[in-house]
């Protein structure tokens, strides 16, 4: 029997977490939480906003699912890597943000970390086969793909909300239609697997079939393939080291098609990789930005090409001094936040 704490019940992970979690006897939920929702009765123990903290340490769990959305993740990110708990990490934007930080708690703790995106889930299973020569992230391409740059001046948030394959919230739905959430994917990758930048390709591939590629060193490649549904790796995240049945339906073999990335429209790719490169806070001021931005977006307060534009200048104003410690990077976060034009 696993003990499941769910950190982020009520949105769309959460929900399909549950499904997971109902399905599967070996599987026990004793604690979650979420961010406004009332969900008393849910599981033995519950909590409704603020420090999941004390609620993890009362549940003692063996997994954390944390599929919290944005910077808030941070903290339990952190309890479960410093406490040797294993980690099923949805909340891709803690590790974006802390990076270093999370991978000396993650050896301090000994635990297990296993990536919940779909992306990172094909990666981490293609490279149990070898050690990776490189990686290649799969994109969609979101519902503006071949769209160029004077054609989104004036898109609404119910058009950007339009994702063409997955069903997700909103916030990580509108960074799929910036090609940010792809931006976040990469930063993740490098600190997930220590795969230098230079050696993780993005491509967009509007099926969303190959979740993921891994390149050997003897010119070989390994793929992660399956229907788009995030209940394929939640289950193995959290059924890990095995591989449990879902009712995901088996794929049907069918052409695979794949494009380079437009970086001149999509400008939240690149700028992705070069705060990953520049390092230190770079990466957290990335990611406290582009949640300022696209919540102004999702307001109408800014248009869709705003948010790339205030994620740069709020990259060009910081120092991107690295934290050394977490109270650093918290104060990080939100010198970088007060810096975003909309929110004056």
């Amino acid at each position: 029997m696993k003990r499941i704490a769910l950190l982020g019940a009520t949105g769309s992970i959460g929900r399909q977490a549950i499904e997971v979690i109902d399905a599967h006897p070996e599987l026990e939920l004793v604690a979650a939480t979420s961010g406004s929702r009332p969900i008393e009765g849910l599981a033995p123990l519950t909590q409704t906003g603020g420090d999941p903290t004390e609620l993890l340490e009362r549940a003692a769990p063996d997994v954390v699912l944390n599929a919290v959305v944005g910077f808030a993740g941070l903290v339990p990110t952190m309890w479960a890597l410093e406490n040797g708990v294993t980690l099923a990490l949805a909340n891709k934007e803690s590790l974006v943000a802390a990076g270093e930080l999370a991978l000396a708690a993650r050896a301090r703790g000994c635990g297990r970390l296993i990536p919940v995106d779909s992306e990172h889930s094909a990666l981490f299973q293609c490279a149990l086969h070898g050690e990776p020569q490189s990686m290649v992230l799969t994109a969609s391409g979101g519902p503006f793909r071949g769209l160029r740059a004077d054609r989104l001046t004036s898109v609404t948030p119910e058009e950007a909300l339009a994702h063409p394959t997955w069903s997700m919230g909103p916030k990580i739905t509108i960074d799929s239609a910036t090609l940010a959430n792809k931006g976040l994917e990469l930063i993740e990758a490098h600190f997930l697997f220590g795969v230098p930048y230079e050696r993780i390709e993005v491509v967009i591939h509007p099926p969303s079939i190959v979740h993921g590629l891994v390149r050997f060193r003897d010119g070989a490649a390994i793929a992660h393939l399956g229907n788009p549904d995030m209940r394929v790796p939640i289950s193995y995240a959290l059924t890990y080291p095995e591989r449990a049945a879902t009712p995901v339906p088996p794929l049907e073999l069918r052409t695979l098609e794949f494009h380079e990335p437009d970086l001149d429209t999509f400008r939240m790719l690149p700028l992705a990789r070069e705060a990953g490169l520049r390092g230190g806070t770079y990466p957290c001021a990335y990611n406290a930005a582009n949640e300022v931005a696209v919540q102004a977006f999702l307001e109408g307060r800014i248009g869709f090409l705003d948010i790339p534009a205030a994620v740069e200048d709020v990259l060009e104003r910081v120092d991107g001094a690295p934290a050394r410690d977490l109270p650093e990077l918290v104060d990080a976060d939100r010198r970088a936040r007060d810096l975003v034009p909309v929110t004056s």
